[in-house]
Parts: structure tokens; sequence; C-alpha cells
């Protein structure tokens, strides 16, 4: 793995332009030291038996400069065939060679694109520092090439020197680019850890082989290199595919859920009233739902329908809608479309089949006989007889209600009275334990009250999810 950077990483802005400009000489003083020793340290440790064959030296640099033929990038990161080559050179020659292999092709990269002087130093100082620790380990705990423990060796090497080797250069790229290293972490090395173990383990199958076979088993490089390469560009592909999806996806959401958060808040322009009440049984939902066990997907289902709940009421004109008189027959008939015709509306939107469902029996009687199917009992779906013991409540005890308030015991104890005809008694006790217990209340005249319970960022990242809420 190489560091790409461009010219514009080292470009200073005014602001901060001095920092910048001393961690960038840092970074260069830094790497150049590196660069330095390494190659001190494989000078000093250079045997003339490691260059023998020199054929074999020969080629694996060819396959190291060819590999960069099928270079992958990613996110500023180089990958390339090379390292599979830098390793054997570890193995079954010395340091030397392996650090002259490592050097060559990084120059070759670093002329070819043209890179910044920080990035190359950088990328000659990952591939100095690796090959030699790599041989330099080798030759200490495993100078048997017939062995399995060289194998093992091998296969331990290639990972270790894979992982310092990104991490020296993830981490030069953090500093000049402001990438930080979790997220190089997280999209680049561990998605390919595994393609690179499978190459590990083939590699050191082909290190093995040499001690018995010669030359001709590096003629193996040629499918490993091959093999590495595919796995590698498979891997990368599908990350940013999925990556793309999930882009998508979340726009999606963001398009989906925000015509929703509109039609709310234009309902909470036209009907105040309803909208606070809309976020207050929502508030008083979520809570029964949680004391009752539910997991939080269904609380957020229970939730998202209890903001919805009365979404439907912008069918009615103004003249039923803002009534302060008793109303019509035909005016309450025209009241009692309102679960279907939200119902309608919210079911329209992707995953939120359920939602729609809660919606639509929210007026439905626990012994039947409400609106609009007259189901009863547990026919009846829970969230709505969560809601509809939410929304009792709060339309007795909201100042802002069409009936004059009533205190909380009061409430209370009219959902008691009305416990298993018009509500579930199970759901009224828990409501009570919440109110009584937890204290748990809305405040219909505070606006971050509102706010929070719409929460709609929070939404578009729960949409965007895969979904419990899919029809």
């Amino acid at each position: 793995m190489r560091f790409l950077g461009s010219g514009a990483s080292i470009q200073l802005r005014a602001v901060g332009a001095d920092y910048r400009a001393v961690k960038v000489r840092s970074i260069v003083i830094a790497q150049a030291l590196l660069l330095a020793l390494a190659v001190a340290t494989a000078v000093v440790a250079n045997r003339p038996s490691d260059w023998q064959p020199i054929e074999l030296f020969f080629l694996l640099l060819v396959f190291a400069v060819a590999s960069d033929a099928l270079t992958i990038e990613v996110r500023s990161i180089h990958i390339a065939g090379g390292f599979l080559a830098l390793v054997l050179a570890m193995a079954v020659l010395g340091p030397l060679p392996a650090v002259t292999i490592g050097l060559v092709t990084t120059g070759i990269d670093a002329v070819r694109h043209r890179r910044p002087l920080p990035n190359t130093l950088a990328n000659l100082a990952a591939f100095a520092v690796c090959p030699v620790v790599g041989a330099l380990f080798l030759r200490a705990f495993a100078p048997e090439q017939e062995s399995a423990i060289f194998a093992l060796a091998v296969l331990i090497v290639f990972m270790v020197t894979v992982v310092l080797n990104f991490l020296m250069v993830a981490s030069c790229l953090q500093v000049l680019s402001g990438i930080r290293l979790r997220d190089t972490i997280r999209t680049v090395l561990l998605p390919v850890l595994p393609s690179e173990f499978a190459i590990a383990l083939l590699t050191a199958s082909v290190a093995y082989s040499f001690a018995t076979i010669g030359v001709g088993a590096v003629g193996l490089l040629a499918v490993v290199l091959f093999i590495f390469q595919y796995l590698i560009r498979t891997v990368i592909t599908v990350q940013e595919r999925g990556e793309e999806l999930t882009k998508r996806t979340q726009q999606l959401a963001s398009l989906q859920v925000g015509l929703l958060s509109t039609v709310l808040q234009t309902l909470s322009m036209r009907d105040a009233m309803t909208a606070r009440h809309s976020a207050a049984v929502a508030r008083y939902a979520r809570e029964v739902a949680a004391m009752m066990g539910l997991d939080e997907r269904e609380q957020d289902l229970i939730h998202t329908a209890a903001l919805l709940h009365d979404i439907g009421k912008f069918i009615l004109p103004d003249s039923v809608l803002f009534a302060n008189r008793k109303l019509t027959d035909e005016e309450w008939e025209l009241i009692k479309l309102h679960p279907e015709q939200g119902a309608k509306l919210v079911e329209r939107i992707e995953g939120y089949g359920p939602v729609a469902e809660i919606v639509l029996h929210h007026h439905e009687k626990f012994a039947g006989g409400g609106y609009p199917a007259g189901i009863a009992g547990e026919e009846i779906p829970l969230g709505a007889r969560i809601i509809s013991a939410a929304d009792t409540y709060d339309v007795m005890t909201a100042r802002d209600s069409y009936r004059r308030p009533v205190s909380s015991e009061a409430a209370l104890a009219e959902l008691r009275r009305v416990a298993g005809t018009q509500l579930d008694p199970q759901v009224v006790e828990v409501f009570e334990r919440m109110i009584l217990e937890r204290r748990v209340a809305f405040s219909h005249t505070d606006e971050a009250d509102f706010e929070s319970e719409l929460a709609f960022e929070k939404r578009v990242a729960d949409y965007a999810r895969p979904r419990a809420l899919a029809a």
C-alpha cells in the first residue's frame, strides 16, 4: 500500500498555514530519518550470499514493477501486488535486496505519478522499513527454508509487514490530508485483510517451495499476483458499491421522511393544537412501549405512528377542525374518515406499512364498535391500543385541547373507568404507572418538546437502516 495524495494535499491555506507547514516539515524530516535508518540497517546486515541467485532478484524486481500496472486506488491509498514480491525477497534473499526492490518500485511510481515530496518520502520509508524488519525477523527466527516453521514465519511476516506498511502510510495521510486513521482502517485495511491472509498463505507456500525446486517456484508468483489483484479488486468494488447504495438509501430516506416531516410542520402551522397533541401522544406511547418490554425498533415504530396518527385531519375543513360547537352527524362522519385518510398517506412511504396499520386502527375500541373496522381485543394492533390510551389522556389534560382540561388524576381515573371497553386494561395499567412513577409529561407550550419528538435526523438514519418496518 502506498500513499497517493496530490499536490493539493500540501498546499497551505491562510488559516493555520504556519501550523500546517510545520506539520509537513516534521513529516518530511521524520520520514527521511526513517528511510536513512532502514537503508543503513540493510547495508550493515547485507551478506554477499543474499544476492544469490541474482536472476531471482531481477525476477522479483520485474514482478514488483509490473504489478503497478494492476494497481488499485481507494481513499488515497494505492494497493498493488508488488508487496508479494517484496515479502518473497525478504524470505529467500535478504534485507538489502528486499529494500532495493521496495525503493526502486516506489521511486518509479513517484516519477510516473509525480507524487509530492512528503508523499514520496512516506512511501519510500514504508517500503524500506518493512523489508528490513521482515527480513531480519526471518533471518533470526526461521533460518532453515526447508522447515514448516519457515513457512509459518513467512506467513506471520507477510501479515505483520502489511499492517505496519499500512499504519505508516495511513498515519502520514492523516497528518497531511486530515483523513482520520480509524476511518482509513475501517474502509481500507479491514475489508482487505481476509484477502491479504489468503495471499499470505500462497506467498508462504511459494517461499517454502523455493528451497526444493529453486527459481522455478517463483513462477507461481504470477498466479499469486493475479489472484491477489482479483480478490482485492473484488473486495474494494463490493465495498464501494455498498457505500454508494448506502448513500443513495440515505438520500431516499431523507426525501421520504422529509416529506412526512414537512407535512407535520405544515399541520403545525395550520393547526398547532393537533400537531402538539400528536407529539405528546408520541412521547407517552414510546414510554409505555418501553415499559411493556418492546424492543427499540418497535418503540420507534409506535412513536412514529403516534406522530402521524392524526395526519389524516388535513382533509377536514376549518369549520370542522376548529369548531367550538357541537358537531353535526355529517361532520362526525367526516371526522371518522381521518384514520383511513392518514393511513393512505403514510403507506405510500416504502416500509411504513406497519405504521399505516397502527394509524388506521387508533380509534378502534377494545370491546369492539370503534372505527373504521370495528375490530376488538388483540385484533387491534398493540401500537394502536397504546396510542389510543395516550390519545385519550392527552385530550383530557392538554390546556390547548378543544375541551376543558382536567387534572392528571381525573384523567387516569377516566382511563381506568373505560379500561376493558374502550381501552386495553393492560395498557391502561402500564400507562398509569408511567405517569405516576416515571413522571413523564409533555409541555404543549414548549416548542423544544415538539421539535425533540420530531427528531428528524434520527428518523432519517433509522429509516435508512435495514428496517423492521417493512411490511
